[in-house]
């Protein structure tokens, strides 16, 4: 046994020394297909593989073993990080961040805030769309997935080991926490978001500012903070209406 006082930290500090190269010592050539177009001013890493009439805009950055499937679009300025994988299909709006490293730091006694190194990557399904300005954290060891005809909008964050569920959809400013689980045809409106580990069932629909702090089951539609079925949101908003009104006579 290895008997430390603060595993978190203890965990941290080694997460370092199992850190990945940024840049390959032995570069490898990328595979580009014929097809593709990849215009000026695109930097493509060390065994990056871009598919099949696939375009690439000025100013993407695509780092070291991405794999791009066939059909995709990069716009200007999208930075896809190492190891990232993306299916077929996908299109990427400008500015978009993939595989960054997720928000995770151990902490001293003394107030110090120590680096989680992130080994993992990101994942990308097949038909998948990626609003301009968000940003996906990469998994600490393992993934963080966007499962396959998700739908993502402008200014989303997505922490590190989130699953993104099949055809799901996240609208402007939402906000989650790692190791979120959405179901498939997830509705998440404008600015909601959710702590970290937490479950979100199939075919659920979290209205505009929701706020996720438990596992919801699948099938509803929830409101709220705390969060709470939006029939009974409903009704919440009505006793504050009539209680204010009331006060008023």
């Amino acid at each position: 046994a290895v008997v430390v006082e603060n595993p978190h930290l203890a965990f941290a500090i080694l997460s370092e020394y199992f850190a990945k190269e940024l840049l390959a010592s032995q570069p490898q050539p990328a595979q580009i297909s014929p097809s593709a177009k990849i215009m000026p001013n695109v930097y493509v890493g060390s065994g990056a593989v871009i598919g099949d009439n696939t375009l690439v805009m000025a100013g993407a950055y695509v780092g070291d073993n991405v794999k791009i499937g066939a059909n995709c679009v990069i716009h200007p300025n999208v930075v896809i990080y190492n190891d990232t994988v993306i299916g077929n299909g996908c299109r990427i709006n400008a500015n978009a961040v993939i595989g960054s490293d997720g928000f995770g730091y151990a902490h001293t006694k003394t107030g110090e805030h120590v680096k989680i190194y992130h080994n993992g990557n990101v994942v990308l399904e097949d038909f998948v769309e990626i609003g301009a300005c968000t940003t996906i954290d990469r998994g600490v060891f393992e993934s963080t997935v966007v499962k396959a005809y998700a739908k993502i909008d402008n200014l989303v964050q997505i922490g590190h080991n989130c699953e993104i569920g099949y055809g799901s959809i996240l609208v402007s400013q939402v906000g989650l926490a790692g190791s979120t689980k959405l179901g498939r045809n997830v509705v998440m409106g404008g600015q909601s978001g959710s702590g970290g580990h937490v479950s979100v069932g199939d075919f659920v629909q979290i209205a505009a500012r929701g706020g996720i702090s438990k596992d919801l089951a699948g099938g509803k539609n929830y409101a709220g903070q705390p969060i709470m079925e939006l029939s009974e949101w409903f009704k919440l908003q009505a006793k504050i209406v009539r209680f204010f009104r009331d006060k008023k006579r």
